[in-house]
């Protein structure tokens, strides 16, 4: 069977559209308002949902994403409830779902175990901020086995190592907007014409760009460099905001990116 990624990516060169990936905390204010939030977010226009599964020291997020994950660990959120709930959401949806997780969660499940109930569930890729490019192989035999795409990440400081994560990456490359911790940005010093262009000289696969991105008009600008965007603190600050009202809050703000991805 086909990665549901491929099958996406394969939609949206079809249809000549940009991809609009969006990223939520499994768990904060519940599983229900978790799962209704990703039916949503497709209905609105998403074509990729990044679960995040929270953890107690996520050294890659801001505030926004460290908050949320305090409120779903404190709910009791674990990453057997996650499946769990993807399970349930396989049952309603066949979009692409990813989990972002850090790779202490995957070591204390055990790496075969983990990618095996990856693959019975149907998640599509996983995302592991703290794994180095020169450590993928950890987890190379596993996830490729169970046919789940392990997303590398690529940040402006990469500099001579832009050209081959690019070019070894699969499913998706991850490219990394400003260096950091993940959150809502006004504004960018990173120099997009020369970042985007060392990449596409070498990568093979769609390359999307995320972190900071916050309204329509933010992901029409960025979407133009590459293939889509990710979206993730602008999401998560309104489950925070909102709590159990927060679906259509969400509903309409992806409607809005995929306006603007779309204009």
């Amino acid at each position: 069977m086909a990665n549901r990624l491929d099958t996406k990516f394969e939609e949206l060169k079809q249809t000549g559209k940009k991809a609009l990936v969006t990223y939520i905390v499994a768990g904060d204010g519940g599983y229900a308002l978790t799962e209704e939030a990703i039916l949503a977010m497709e209905q609105a226009g998403v074509d990729i949902i990044e679960i995040g599964v929270p953890f107690s020291d996520p050294i890659a997020e801001g505030t926004i994403i460290q908050q949320a994950s305090q409120r779903a660990l404190q709910g009791g959120t674990t990453l057997k409830g996650v499946f769990e709930m993807v399970e349930r959401l396989r049952n309603k949806t066949d979009m692409p779902l990813l989990l972002m997780l850090y790779a202490n969660s995957i070591y204390r499940t055990g790496t075969d175990k983990f990618f095996d109930r990856c693959r019975e569930t149907g998640i599509d890729g996983v995302i592991v901020p703290d794994l180095p490019f020169e450590e993928h192989d950890e987890f190379k035999e596993a996830s490729e086995r169970n046919g789940v795409y392990n997303i590398s990440l690529v940040t402006p400081t990469s500099h001579g190592r832009i050209a081959k994560i690019a070019a070894a990456a699969k499913g998706f490359l991850y490219c990394v907007s400003s260096t950091g911790v993940t959150g809502m940005r006004d504004t960018f010093s990173t120099n997009f014409e020369e970042f985007f262009g060392e990449i596409k000289r070498s990568a093979r696969i769609p390359c999307f760009v995320g972190f900071g991105i916050r309204s329509g008009a933010a992901a029409k600008t960025m979407g133009s460099y590459c293939d889509g965007v990710i979206v993730g603190s602008a999401v998560v600050s309104r489950v925070g905001e909102f709590g159990d009202k927060a679906v259509p809050e969400i509903t309409a703000f992806c409607q809005e990116l995929r306006q603007g991805l779309d204009s």
